[in-house]
């Protein structure tokens, strides 16, 4: 039995004393989003509070206590993945925001008609859309790796892929859909063996594993700030120094300026480049608290208690007549979706709301994995640091109920 802290980090969460339907709060919907820290919520006040004022233009006091905090937050991330500079480290508003820079500034600058982007089935529609619409501006062609029932990665088939027209692959490390956890390690060097670089959405891996963008070698990193406990409207890409210093600028405006006049612009260095106007300040000092928090308790532990708490669940789920398990990979994180033999996922998300349980119900923005398992929808508890055994007994109670009223 795990000796992980778990009550101590809930009395950390205030909304997790919060009761829904005159039931406690059972919060499972931490892949769509996490709850806050009050450390988190105390340096969002204090900025506001104390130390608010724009950034990098002012002299100041104010001005350089909110700049100096802003790039301490920078400081935090870069060591959190262990990038090499700050320079590597963007600030946007979130995965999706990050992805999108790359497509449209990385993507418009080096590829070409005929050129070939490499996703795979289980992706998170801000790692499909993006491109497609790279594809319909500049005539590339995406192509989509397959998984199998367990929603793994067929890797044969993802390798086969690779080709001389190949000039990106983005995949997920980890699906939001099915939970799976993807060898990224292996594909980063198989895509690399061909000169690809390769994009990580890590947007649902971030909070619960490890992450070394040096020593996976991925050639981009993107994350959002709320699912690792911070703000929302925060979110991260990592790139590599020559790639984002040979890419064009994302957004005009102040802030990413070196030089302006009428006649043309020169633009500023890293990081600054990709960050045009004013930022989220006190959301990203925020999340800069976030990572301090979530890194005192350390990831490993996070990590192995959370394993624990998915073995737990599937184990209580796999007992229930009836309910059909989406997502088995041999290697997942702390995502459980399901399905029950005639009752919608919206009612059960509606159903067990009444007793209290927040989960997600529905296509999770992954309409295509939907589409693979001839669902509509799906159920999906998805377990944080802050979730405990009983929480989830209280989960499977409320499922055996649902299927006694629906007969």
């Amino acid at each position: 039995m795990s000796t992980f802290p778990v009550e101590q980090i809930r009395a950390d969460f205030p909304i997790l004393g919060e009761t829904i339907r005159n039931k406690p709060l059972v919060y499972l919907d931490n892949a769509a989003s996490c709850q806050k820290p009050q450390a988190v919520i105390d340096s969002i006040v204090h900025t506001y509070s104390h130390e608010y004022a724009n950034i990098h233009r002012g002299v100041h006091t104010l001005s350089v206590k909110a700049t100096d905090k802003f790039e301490g937050a920078r400081e935090k991330v870069r060591a959190f993945i262990n990038a090499a500079s700050t320079k590597e480290i963007i600030f946007v508003r979130g995965a999706t925001e990050a992805i999108n820079l790359v497509a449209q500034s990385y993507g418009k600058s080096q590829l070409q008609a005929g050129d070939e982007i490499v996703i795979s089935a289980m992706e998170h529609h801000a790692n499909i859309v993006p491109w497609q619409m790279l594809c319909q501006q500049i005539g590339a062609v995406l192509k989509v790796a397959p998984m199998n029932q367990q929603g793994e990665l067929l890797f044969d088939e993802f390798e086969q892929l690779l080709n001389d027209k190949t000039k990106l692959v983005a995949i997920t490390q980890m699906s939001n859909a099915l939970g799976t956890i993807n060898p990224v390690e292996k594909i980063i060097a198989t895509a690399h063996a061909r000169q690809i670089p390769v994009l990580l959405d890590g947007a649902q891996a971030i909070p619960h594993m490890v992450v070394d963008v040096q020593a996976l070698d991925c050639d981009f990193y993107v994350f959002s700030g709320h699912k690792l406990y911070g703000p929302s409207g925060t979110g991260v890409l990592y790139g590599k120094q020559a790639l984002l210093e040979a890419m064009p600028p994302y957004q005009g405006g102040g802030d990413m300026i070196r030089q302006v006049t009428f006649a043309k612009t020169e633009y500023a260095g890293l990081p600054h480049k990709f960050e045009a106007g004013t930022p989220a300040i006190a959301e990203i000092i925020g999340l800069g608290a976030a990572i301090d928090y979530v890194t005192a308790i350390g990831m490993d532990n996070i990590v192995a208690y959370e394993a624990e708490l998915l073995d737990y669940a599937t184990q209580q789920a796999e007992q229930i007549k009836g309910l059909n398990i989406i997502g088995q990979a041999a290697h997942k994180g702390g995502i459980l979706s399901f399905t029950l033999d005639r009752i919608h996922p919206h009612d059960i998300g509606t159903m067990l709301d009444s007793l209290g349980i927040a989960i997600r119900a529905g296509h999770h923005c992954a309409m295509p994995v939907m589409d693979f398992y001839g669902v509509p929808a799906t159920a999906r508890a998805s377990f944080a640091m802050y979730n405990t055994r009983q929480e989830i007994d209280v989960l499977m109670q409320g499922i055996k109920s649902l299927i006694e009223v629906f007969g």
